[in-house]
């Protein structure tokens, strides 16, 4: 296991799979992040770079425990834009958008998880070659509009992130960080086998929705990952209590 430390006491209580997962990052300044940031969270940096990623994919087994999965809530697309941070020596996620082809997903998890989810139409196909096509289009009137168009496929054997790379620094990853509309910050605990990442290639056409949050991604090409499956585990949020500075 890559995580750096134990498990949560209290048991899990949502499973979840993730399908076909495309990781696309880009280095950005830490004062656009810090910007966007509640205060009180501080942002991890990779050698004092922060970085955004936009991440395609599609969830299979979604359900609470104890619960058989049923087709329409189990199953679903999704797109996060997001970047790093780190609490008490835990290194986490933080979300600008959660995206989803699921409208009572999206409304869930804004109650239950203080995440900011919005309704958007996805299409998503395997296509040749092990390539997937992804094509999502905000509809949620609760964020500006943003697009994400894409064809990506894996171009390498399956490998491990090594602890100190970047992909390592990117990718495992146990937590999110959250806040409530009372500014109250949460940690909310996940687990997972080691990411069984390979080396990808992407064709992105269109991809607005970093921009709807006032993030001008710079123009280079982004580092790429896929992921064909991983099975996740997820825990109840726990308030945070103290307050935090950046350092």
């Amino acid at each position: 296991m890559s995580r750096s430390w134990p498990l949560p006491a209290k048991p899990w209580i949502m499973h979840q799979v993730w399908n076909d997962l495309l990781f696309a990052h880009w280095p950005v300044p830490v004062e656009i992040i810090r910007n966007l940031l509640p205060s009180s969270i501080p942002i991890d940096t990779f050698e004092g770079t922060a970085w955004v990623g936009v991440v395609p994919f599609h969830m299979t087994g979604v359900t609470p425990r104890g619960i058989p999965a049923l087709p329409y809530f189990s199953s679903f697309p999704e797109i996060n834009v997001r970047t790093y941070v780190t609490i008490h020596g835990k290194p986490g996620v933080y979300f600008f958008s959660l995206d989803a082809h699921n409208k009572f997903a999206v409304e869930a998890a804004r109650t239950l998880f203080h995440l900011p989810y919005f309704y958007t139409h996805i299409e998503v196909k395997q296509t040749s070659n092990h390539t997937t096509f992804y094509h999502s289009v905000r509809q949620d009137p609760r964020a500006r509009q943003g697009e994400f168009l894409a064809e990506y496929r894996p171009i390498s054997p399956i490998r491990h992130a090594v602890a100190g790379t970047l992909e390592y620094w990117l990718t495992e990853r146990y937590c999110l960080y959250c806040q409530d509309r009372r500014g109250r910050i949460y940690r909310g605990e996940i687990d997972h086998e080691p990411w069984p990442l390979q080396s990808a290639e992407a064709e992105i056409s269109m991809n607005t929705l970093p921009a709807s949050f006032g993030i001008k991604l710079p123009e280079q090409l982004p580092v790429l990952h896929f992921a064909k499956q991983l099975k996740v585990k997820i825990w109840a949020l726990e308030k945070l209590n103290e307050q935090f500075r950046d350092g």
